[in-house]
């Protein structure tokens, strides 16, 4: 069996290679249509085995910039820079509004486990990404070395090995925790949920992203608040110039936002920006809740630093989750609420007592001897191939009007279409088609985005995925 560090070795190998490949073909050093070396010919000038040489070009062949044709060689065949426009943003608004919450999220949610529909409205990984084996493995494993079989109650707090953990991989993103700093809750949710009950009262204006995620939505609404939507940039995040002349107006008492490849727009604060952001609340002793459940899912070198990296006075409560990454089912997020701890502990006590006791120790097992890092990087690299082949589908299939992000992270694309396109309608047009899209609609309180729509590209290409985007550009052409 092959070892960590000789693996490490051969993806090393053949990842730089591709890399650089690509990066000839993101500047357009190479064009589409450009002839590249023969496997042979790419092995003697980069002083590589055949084996690594061809593993360059498959890779990049997953991707979709490359095509094989027979007898011929590899040729370019695709670059992310002749894509579609990125969408435009959000036109801010002058309104500070109670929450509503659309009977569309019910009909976009409906049955998402039928087997006949292809699914892009889930922004999760496919479970075929996913270590069940080993997962498996560390759930018997909890259950035959706890003294109780985990059938009592896990410390409110959280299981304590789990824990630990969580904050060693604060490391990734600058922080250094200890396990007293994390509370375990029931995926990031309800993470959000009690650290908007610990910070705000029914009321209270929160700003948040525009658009992004409906289930932030849900909750404020749940808790009584009224929502600021803030423009956001489809590559840079929220604009922090309207933030900070929206706090005075509409006494926004707290914030909460996705700081790393945000739902829906795939956006990415970056780092200087988010300092600029902890600073500035910071100022006016304004909490913010951090949703940094899309944070592990990069694509470049490197994890982008959160805003709690930035954080020196406990207002910013970071909240996190392994739904993406590793479990959704298993439901295990969590909440470093800072400041703010005694009372997400507190409001946890009486809203569920104990989070899942078999799940954290399974999680608390697998991460301590299941490789997490190295799975995460197959996810990383599966997620961003998908990424360019749904892209590149996309610029096949749908009108030369359309516009989409360019994401670094996540699992979604957002997608603006003509302003005649009405997305929800969309959405009901393509279930006939066995097809689902999570319409613009849903991330706005507002009900704005109404020519937009969410795609996922959590599951890996195949046909049906293929057939699925060829249908869906087809149903907008004839809009």
């Amino acid at each position: 069996m092959k070892s960590e560090a000789a693996e490490l070795k051969s993806d090393h190998l053949y990842l730089e290679v591709a890399e650089r490949i690509e990066q000839l073909i993101e500047k357009k050093s190479l064009k589409v249509g450009d002839k590249l070396l023969s496997v042979r010919s790419l092995s003697k000038e980069q002083g590589i085995s055949l084996s690594t040489a061809f593993q360059s070009y498959y890779h990049l062949e997953s991707k979709g910039l490359i095509e094989a044709r027979p007898q011929s060689g590899y040729y370019v065949k695709f670059s992310p820079k002749d894509t579609f426009e990125i969408p435009t943003c959000c036109e801010p608004t002058n309104e500070v509004l109670p929450v509503s919450v659309d009977e569309m999220i019910t009909s976009v949610y409906f049955d998402l486990r039928s087997p006949k529909l292809t699914s892009f409205s889930l922004s999760s990984p496919d479970p075929s990404l996913l270590p069940a084996a080993k997962l498996n493995k560390s759930v018997m494993h909890s259950l035959h070395n706890s003294a109780d079989h985990c059938l009592g109650y896990e410390h409110i707090q959280g299981n304590e090995q789990l824990r630990k953990q969580i904050a060693r991989l604060s490391f990734n993103w600058g922080g250094a925790l200890s396990e007293q700093d994390v509370v375990v809750t029931a995926g990031c949710m309800e993470a959000l949920s009690l650290c908007l009950q610990a910070v705000t009262q029914p009321g209270d204006a929160v700003a948040t992203e525009s658009p992004t995620f409906y289930g932030i939505f849900r909750v404020m609404q749940s808790l009584g608040l009224k929502v600021v939507e803030v423009p956001t940039d489809p590559n840079t995040g929220i604009d922090l110039d309207y933030l900070e002349k929206a706090i005075p107006k509409f006494k926004i008492k707290a914030c909460l936002f996705v700081s790393n490849f945000n739902n829906p727009v795939g956006s990415c604060i970056p780092d200087e920006k988010k300092k600029q952001l902890v600073e500035m609340l910071a100022k006016k002793e304004i909490p913010l809740i951090e949703d940094d459940i899309y944070g592990e899912m990069y694509f470049g070198k490197s994890r982008p630093k959160t805003c709690k990296t930035y954080d020196k006075k406990g207002l910013v409560l970071h909240c996190g989750s392994f739904s993406k990454s590793l479990a959704p089912g298993y439901r295990i997020g969590w909440a470093v609420p800072g400041k703010f701890k005694d009372k997400v502990i507190s409001l946890k006590r009486m809203n569920n007592v104990s989070t899942n006791t078999l799940a954290q120790a399974a999680i608390a097992h697998f991460l301590q001897n299941g490789r997490y890092e190295l799975h995460l990087r197959h996810l990383r690299k599966a997620l961003h191939t998908q990424c360019l082949r749904y892209l590149q589908a996309i610029c096949d299939y749908f009108p030369e009007d359309t516009r989409i992000t360019r994401p670094q992270g996540g699992f979604v694309l957002w997608v603006e279409l003509d302003k005649k396109v009405d997305s929800y309608k969309l959405h009901k047009r393509a279930l006939k088609h066995n097809i689902g899209i999570a319409p613009g609609q849903i991330f706005s309180s507002q009900g704005q985005f109404h020519n937009y729509f969410r795609l996922s590209y959590g599951a890996p290409w195949s046909d049906k995925i293929d057939k699925g985007l060829r249908t869906l550009g087809e149903l907008v052409r004839k809009y």
